[in-house]
Parts: C-alpha cells; structure tokens; sequence
C-alpha cells in the first residue's frame, strides 16, 4: 500500500507540527462541541494508553474555528492545530420545515430513494445503513397514524353533543399539536433529524445544492493555503459521516489545482463512519462518483478508511470507491479500509452499553476506547506519524467489501 510518492516527502520523520481540518457530518450544532468531545476523550485515551496530551486556545482570526493540542508519545513531541470546516449553518436551514412541510419531505425523499430501485439496492450492500433510513419512515407515518386516532377518539367523543360532521371536524383539530408533540421529544429518537439527513441528501438527487459547493470551494483554499506551509511535516483531513463524501470532493479538487506536490507536508485523509453509498447511488451523483474515482488513483496522498461493523449507521467495511462503481480498471490505491473492531477494542460492559446507542456509537470513532488496536484517533491527529507511517504495513480487515449494486448505467466507464 505503500507509494514511492509519498516516500520522497518525509516519510519516516517525525511530525513535529500538523495540521488537521475535520468536517463533520449532517450535525447542526456548534463546532465547540467538537473541541470538548476532543478534550474530554484525548485525555482519558492518554490515560489509559500512557501518554501526555493537552488542548489550549487558538486565536480567533486564525482561521476557522478550532484550538492547538500539544501531545508527547513515546518521548516525541508534536504540535497540532485543529479547525472544524463547519457547514451547519447550511444543515440548520436545511432543518426549518414545518410539520405539514416534513411529510411533504418524506414523501419527495422516499420517491427518489423508492422510484429508481436505489433503497433496494443499498439493503443489498448493507442492511444496517437501508434500516437507518427506513426508520424516519415507519416512525413519521406511525405519529401521523396516533395523531389520527387520538383526533378520532376526541371526534367520536364530540360527535355525542354536536352533529358527527362538526364533532369529527374538531377532532381533527388534535392532530397539530400532538405531531409537535412528538417534534418537541425528537432529541430522544432523531426521527426529524434522521428524515432532514436523507432528505438534503436526495433534494437534487445526488447533486450538492449551489451553498454546499461554494463551501466545499473555501475548504480547499484552506488546506491549500495550508500545504504552502514549509513549517508542517503533515496536513491531515478528517471526514465523518456524511463529511467523507464532502472531504473526498474537497481533496479532488485540491489535489486537480496542483496544490499537493512533493515538497509540501503529507497530505493524508482520515475518512471515518462513512455513508457513501447514500449519495452515490442516487442518479445524479455523477461528480461525487468522479471524485471517488480520482482520488483511489492519487500518489499525493494516503488514504485511509476506517468503520466498524457495530456501527449500525455506516457502510461497515465497504469500500466506499468500489462499492460506489468508481473503481477504476487498474490503478487503484486507495482507500486502505479497516475495522475499528468496537467489540474487540471497548470493554464487553462498555460495549453492551453503547451497542443500543446507535447515534453514540456513531461518534466511537472521535472517542477513548478501553484497549485501543492500531486505531487511536488521538494519536493519529496528534501524535508523531503521519498517517502513511502508522498504517505503512497494515493490511485491509478481513471481509472488506468491494460490492457494487448501482445500475450499470449508472457506473463510471
């Protein structure tokens, strides 16, 4: 796996000093969450895994959003800053719909998914990620249905003092505030969410709507301007979730402008929890599958992808270029896909509390583990090798998937 490339530009040193930009996935909160999930769960991984590791502020017009870590792992220093590449201004009015305006959503969003067999197809690659996605479904359809009743009920009720037209019609009038009812608790079950999640995805059928692409355009001139730095050793991107396909659109278009050559930093991408598939099996998603084909072939970087089987809510072991019909015939690289084995890496308590949290187990990824493999996501963003040097000679898990069910029309030549 390893590049002859990559090799010409200080593979084998030390990092003293990174970068990493992180894009989240589909999540409208603040970045500073990130940054405390990132403080409190470093220093218990340093804990457990016997290392130093601290977080101070960055200045505020330095760039976007994020702070410096300072880590000493194995008598190695190494700097690093960290920015969050935010786009949840553009999820939060993405999530504005009203309760009448969501079922409008679900039924557009289920007939993109539904009309050209797409939903069929992606249970085939993996169940877990089609049943993610059918639950928004079952779960709106089944609040419309207790609305209903509940209007029914209070209808039946009226229907005894008042002519049955008129009791009937104000028992309808139930139905609003027991659907906002059910909005105001979806903290709890990310019903709405999950359901604004597929529907931006699928509101152009695969495309990045104008807002996403001018942003994804300012993301590359920041790890452009970044690889200019002869002072870094490394300049690492991390995607999550819905943000690989995002990194994956960025670093092709870094990487076409010429911005990553041999006497720049390392340029290494961490892609984590993917759902590629979701977008790019939908009909129009011809640029992001051009993308994934192009970055596969790249020596200007090391690509690695990591997920995890317990990981209800990602294409667990999936390469995300094959089974997006982007492999190329020769010429294929990237990623390096393997497992961060939640069930081998947490304790069987701490797993067995985690494993019906799905939404949690999502973010494992950015988390401590109780005995960590070769996958420690603090060490890799803030320790002493780059990307390329911590997984050189790893091999692909066992059961690595290369499937591909999208039509083959649909499929790059």
């Amino acid at each position: 796996m390893a590049d002859s490339h990559i090799q010409d530009r200080r593979t084998g040193q030390h990092v003293r000093r990174r970068h990493v930009f992180y894009i989240p996935g589909y999540d409208p909160f603040p970045p500073r969450r990130y940054r405390e999930l990132y403080r409190t769960e470093s220093a218990l991984q340093a804990g457990i895994s016997g290392y130093r590791i601290s977080q101070h502020p960055k200045p505020a017009d330095d760039g976007p959003y994020g702070w410096n870590v300072s880590a000493t792992v194995d008598g190695h220093d190494t700097e690093t800053t960290m920015m969050i590449l935010q786009w949840s201004d553009i999820v939060r009015s993405s999530m504005q719909a009203g309760i009448w305006a969501t079922y409008a959503l679900l039924v557009r969003t289920a007939w993109v998914y539904f009309s050209g067999g797409v939903m069929f197809r992606l249970f085939r690659l993996r169940a877990g990620p089609g049943i993610a996605a059918m639950y928004p479904v079952v779960m709106l359809l089944g609040q419309l249905a207790t609305a209903l009743a509940v209007a029914g009920l209070v209808g039946w009720g009226l229907a005894h003092v008042l002519p049955h037209w008129l009791g009937y019609a104000l028992g309808l009038g139930a139905v609003p505030p027991i659907l906002h009812g059910f909005r105001k608790i979806d903290g709890r079950f990310f019903v709405h969410y999950l359901l604004l999640d597929f529907a931006f995805t699928a509101k152009n059928r695969g495309r990045n709507p104008p807002e996403l692409e001018a942003r994804l355009d300012e993301f590359a001139d920041l790890i452009a301007n970044a690889l200019q730095n002869p002072d870094l050793d490394e300049v690492l991107v991390v995607g999550h979730s819905s943000g690989v396909h995002l990194g994956v659109s960025v670093l092709a278009r870094v990487i076409r402008a010429g911005h990553a050559t041999r006497t720049m930093p390392v340029l290494s991408f961490l892609s984590l929890g993917h759902a590629v598939p979701m977008q790019s099996y939908l009909p129009d998603a011809q640029d992001l599958r051009r993308d994934l084909r192009y970055l596969s072939t790249r020596p200007d970087l090391f690509w690695l992808d990591v997920t995890a089987p317990g990981d209800g809510c990602c294409y667990a072991l999936c390469d995300p270029v094959s089974s997006a019909g982007a492999a190329p015939a020769t010429g294929k690289r990237w990623p390096l896909v393997i497992s961060a084995a939640f069930s081998q890496s947490l304790r069987p308590e701490t797993y067995r509390k985690l494993r019906r949290r799905y939404f949690r187990l999502h973010f494992q990824y950015l988390c401590a583990f109780d005995a960590p493999k070769d996958y420690d996501y603090f060490q890799i963003t803030a320790g002493p090798l780059t990307l390329a040097d911590r997984f050189r000679d790893r091999k692909p898990s066992a059961s690595v998937s290369h499937a591909c069910y999208l039509p083959k029309t649909a499929r790059l030549p």
